[in-house]
């Protein structure tokens, strides 16, 4: 008789629980204070009760923990120093997806040699997050798969749903049962309507099938996420965080009834034509349109890491810790100049 089922499959491995790898690496509870806070903070931005301005930063991707704790203790120290206008978020992202193929992230291969020891990218994730959160930097990171999220979810603050998923009922299931804002990107060919889709979507009761911390299979049954909102990229078209963009996006979410009208600025990806030295073009050109009195835009994302650009995963050997391995990142001179300028940039706003 021909094999029924698993005729692809070439081995299956058991994973702890999400419960499990949280019981062995639990979060303080100083820490889980710092989360809750960071969350309302985050919250009080996209209502505008909280008048300033988020910034999202942090390596495309982590591919060495090391590193990224030397560069979340930098960010950290010029974080409290423009705190009063300025809100930082690290990014913290483990999970990359791909248009074909090329290495998925942290989490599914920690080793970055195509071994795929996902159990040991897990409990490194966990406890590189768990670390930032100690420092007192908020985290945010992209959810890609709806099982890995329980692993982590509870050490970050805000979350993004990417562009190549904005569009997948399971996202839009999954982010209206989070419990932070979640920030939908357009699709990757420029389309707004299906973040306005998906935020309507995440804002909604739902009911779906998902995996419980315990490790067995449950059901989820939501109440809706009021904090989901969208995530301006840019497409194949070309940038979108122009002052014609921000104009459409406001009118089409008030034609949506979806309230309030704010966006979040991604000034990599098509935003900078995947060009880390055009992110400070996008990036200033929106400081400016907030300075002048765009109060729709309410953050801003920036891809950095230690040393610019990118490098590729050697054949032989590790990466360099401190070059990012996907997308190219803007320096950390260059992040600290690009903050300080927002920081001075924004300064009237806060003297009226």
């Amino acid at each position: 008789m021909n094999k029924l089922t698993n005729v692809n499959i070439e081995n299956l491995t058991m994973l702890p629980s999400p419960a499990q790898v949280c019981s062995e690496l639990p979060i303080a509870l100083d820490s889980a204070s710092r989360v809750i806070e960071s969350r309302q903070v985050v919250k009080d931005i996209l209502t505008g009760r909280d008048p300033r301005h988020m910034i999202i930063v942090g390596p495309c991707s982590i591919h060495e923990p090391a590193a990224a704790i030397e560069y979340a203790k930098q960010l950290k120290k010029i974080a409290d120093e423009v705190s009063d206008r300025i809100y930082i978020v690290m990014r913290a992202y483990f999970e990359k997806p791909r248009s074909t193929v090329g290495w998925k992230g942290l989490i599914y291969d920690p080793d970055i040699n195509g071994s795929y020891n996902i159990e040991r990218g897990i409990f490194m994730a966990r406890t590189l997050l768990l670390k930032i959160v100690e420092l007192g930097l908020p985290v945010a990171t992209e959810v890609l798969d709806p099982i890995l999220v329980q692993y982590i979810a509870d050490t970050v603050s805000w979350a993004a749903i990417g562009a190549r998923t904005t569009e997948s009922q399971t996202h839009r299931q999954m982010a209206s049962g989070l419990s932070m804002p979640v920030g939908f990107k357009n699709a990757t060919d420029g389309s707004i309507q299906v973040a306005l889709d998906a935020i309507s979507s995440a804002r909604s009761r739902h009911s779906f099938i998902g995996v419980l911390e315990d490790g067995h299979v449950g059901i989820f049954r939501t109440k809706g996420n009021p904090y989901t909102h969208v995530v301006l990229r840019g497409g194949s078209n070309g940038p979108n965080f122009g002052a014609e963009h921000i104009a459409f996006i406001k009118v089409a979410m008030e034609k949506a009834k979806l309230k309030p009208a704010v966006v979040v600025v991604d000034c990599s990806h098509a935003n900078s034509k995947k060009q880390c030295s055009r992110q400070r073009i996008a990036f200033m050109d929106v400081i400016d349109q907030i300075a002048n009195g765009e109060k729709a835009i309410v953050g801003t994302m920036l891809e950095s890491y230690l040393q610019a650009g990118a490098q590729k995963i050697p054949a032989v050997g590790k990466p360099a810790p401190d070059i990012s391995i996907t997308d190219e990142c803007i320096s950390w001179d260059e992040t600290e100049s690009l903050i300080r300028t927002a920081y001075d940039r924004l300064a009237p706003i806060f003297s009226k």
